[in-house]
């Protein structure tokens, strides 16, 4: 596997009405061609922000605070915005939760699609575009597509969008597709169809993929690593299957052991106690700490140094090696 993007200590701050925060703390992760990487983590624990970032697409109140993010070899914190224009698109793609974002609704379906192509490719002419867009979109399995290039996006369903959506994304043959949540508006069955698209296009393609989810179902079977987030932080990576196997952090076990299980008997899910800290007020320690039922002083008082295990695991908690023995 060859590395294909490395972030390197990013670190982002947030401008808000009651003072400035730390959306991206100290992120730290390496992403290999042709695996799927999850972010997970309760909604504000710097899940999007860390994509944002790493498309340098942050918002106005948002500013660059430290590190670095290594594309190919690049930096592309210090890449300018038409460098950056650049790479979004054709080297990069990026998948929002919500398709209507990312869709004009005055605008075809083909016309939006085909700036893909007229953008990346100046050199095709008006019906080399149209076939290009139609064969992507037949790609991505819209049925009629010949037809559909002339619809509009309120004239697709849910699923069809985000499709289209993906047809977008995909059109300049991106290295790294970035979904940030793709399939949270849509019903059960659409979902697997579009995760299974996605699954589908990278095998074909060999490209990376950093999906933002909830679902740790989702995550279990069609991710190759996990990263769990909290409080802006990474708190724990590995392999997907040896994390959700063995946890090493108590947050990482408190979010499987909530999840439903069709395997056992019903009985009352385990729920996390409280709620995630406000950014503005982080506790001294772990974050985690007034929520960890094994927390001890020294949680409370110091921030746990990374535990790092020779199969690419690493946990940010006092007891991981205890809990990973």
């Amino acid at each position: 596997m060859s590395e294909l993007l490395h972030v390197d200590h990013l670190s982002t701050w947030l401008a808000t009405r009651n003072g400035v925060i730390t959306a991206v703390d100290d992120v730290t992760f390496t992403l290999s061609r042709g695996r799927t990487m999850a972010l997970v983590g309760e909604s504000g624990s710097g899940k999007s922000a860390t994509c944002l970032s790493i498309m340098q697409l942050l918002p106005i109140n948002a500013h660059h605070a430290g590190g670095h993010v290594w594309f190919k070899g690049e930096d592309l914190t210090i890449k300018t915005p038409a460098e950056l224009e650049q790479i979004r698109g054709s080297q990069i793609g990026m998948i929002l939760q919500d398709p209507m974002t990312s869709l004009n609704p005055l605008f075809t379906v083909g016309t939006q699609v085909g700036e893909i192509f007229k953008y990346h490719r100046a050199n095709t002419n008006g019906a080399e575009q149209r076939r290009l867009v139609i064969e992507i979109l037949k790609k991505v399995g819209i049925p009629g597509a010949e037809e559909r290039v002339a619809s509009y996006p309120h004239q697709f369903s849910g699923g069809m969008r985000q499709r289209v959506s993906i047809a977008m994304n995909i059109g300049g043959s991106p290295e790294l597709l970035i979904a940030d949540e793709p399939t949270t508006a849509l019903d059960v069955t659409i979902r697997l169809q579009i995760l299974q698209l996605l699954s589908d296009i990278q095998q074909a393609t060999n490209m990376a993929i950093i999906l933002v989810t909830h679902d740790l179902h989702t995550v279990a079977k069609f991710c190759d690593d996990v990263i769990i987030m909290y409080a802006g932080r990474i708190v724990e990576e590995g392999p997907v299957d040896e994390v959700f196997a063995k946890p090493g952090h108590p947050y990482t076990e408190g979010l499987i052991r909530a999840i439903p299980s069709f395997m056992h008997d019903a009985e009352r899910l385990l729920t996390i106690p409280g709620q995630p800290p406000s950014l503005l007020d982080l506790p001294r320690g772990c974050r985690f700490a007034p929520r960890c039922p094994h927390a001890v002083d020294r949680c409370r008082e110091e921030y746990p140094d990374w535990h790092a295990t020779g199969d690419g695991r690493r946990v940010a908690c006092w007891f991981a090696e205890e809990r990973l023995a």
